[in-house]
């Protein structure tokens, strides 16, 4: 699931080397700490909040299957 946060973030900054996934797991759940550039903070929140919604929802579909639950934070440095 880091790969795929990872990817998606990648495709939508101006600065895809400064993206980093941190994988924090937990007895019942695992956190995933996404980190971009400061100015490509926005871009990876969008208006309102779509876009870190919709990598929430695909997050959610992709581990569904799973026993442990699979969150989304997005890290400001």
């Amino acid at each position: 699931m880091k790969e795929l946060i990872e990817q998606i973030a990648m495709k939508l900054v101006d600065h895809p080397e400064q993206v980093s996934v941190t994988e924090v797991e937990g007895e019942n759940s695992t956190v995933l700490e996404l980190r971009v550039a400061k100015s490509d903070l926005g871009k990876v929140i969008g208006k309102e909040g779509r876009i870190a919604k919709a990598m929430r929802v695909l997050l959610g579909a992709a581990t569904s299957h799973e026993q442990k639950k699979c969150t989304l934070e997005i890290v400001e440095d």
